[in-house]
């Protein structure tokens, strides 16, 4: 169905949408290319588990990021399951189960981080095993962690496809936002299993293309949510107002946040 109003809840949750989703992004981006990766060297494990030693306090902190990304990825997807809700009840909660997959895999992401410490830690017990071979297992935890992220795209993707999908259907945001989110989201899953099945598909498509496009929607997305908030009916509804109609100007009038 097409809810014909907001409650006071959908707008609330539609702020806390906006807020999480931009906070999400940033906390991910600052996690990932500017504490994380600097520390990684490309076909090198021994710099690698150097670098970590050298700078454990830098790779705690990133997987601090990743754990309250994981946070903001849950309290994002209560508030879209509270504003979709009305639309269609079974889709925003089978969209909200998608999202959560996605967010308990960056909790496995931590937890190999917290792992490749371990590995390059002064341990007693870590002395039976040669340095050299505790920093492959370390780079190799490193690894496990991007592992993590594409086995978590492919529910992320569906999570926003669906979300798209009611967006479209409520006419609580512009639907050409709507149409792209659904298209950049199909893309993503599209990618994301056709990279589990063919690894060198990286090759093809750059891996940031997997979800570049899905990324700049929900970006879009939490600044919708949080600056213009939800409405009802589509632009034309709006447009008429002032037009003759003998309705009711409350029926027709789009409601902001």
């Amino acid at each position: 169905m097409t809810p014909s109003r907001i409650d006071n809840s959908q707008r609330v949750a539609a702020k806390i949408a906006g807020v999480s989703g931009l906070l999400a992004v940033v906390i991910v981006v600052v996690g990932n290319y500017a504490l994380l990766g600097p520390l990684v060297v490309p076909g090198n494990a021994a710099e690698t588990a150097r670098n970590i030693v050298a700078h454990q306090t830098q790779l705690r902190v990133a997987l601090t990021c990743f754990l309250t990304y994981g946070v903001s990825v849950v309290v994002l997807l209560s508030a879209l399951y509270v504003i979709l809700k009305p639309v269609d009840r079974l889709l925003a909660l089978i969209g909200a189960l998608f999202r959560l997959v996605f967010a308990l895999l960056w909790l496995l992401t931590t937890l190999n981080l917290l792992s490749a410490l371990r590995l390059v830690g002064s341990a007693p017990y870590l002395q039976a095993f040669e340095a050299n071979h505790l920093q492959v297992l370390a780079r190799l935890q490193i690894a496990a962690s991007f592992d993590d992220y594409y086995v978590g795209l492919p529910f992320f993707g569906l999570a926003a496809t669906v979300c798209g999908y009611l967006w479209f259907k409520s006419g609580y945001i512009p639907k050409p936002l709507a149409v792209f989110g659904v298209i950049s989201s199909v893309w993503c899953v599209i990618c994301a299993f056709v990279f589990l099945i063919f690894p060198a598909f990286d090759k093809t498509v750059n891996a940031y293309w997997f979800d570049s496009p899905m990324a700049i929607f929900e970006l879009a997305l939490s600044f919708w949510l949080l600056f213009k908030g939800l409405k009802t009916g589509d632009d034309s509804e709006a447009d008429c107002i002032g037009g003759g109609s003998s309705k009711s100007p409350s029926l027709r009038l789009p409601v902001f946040l």
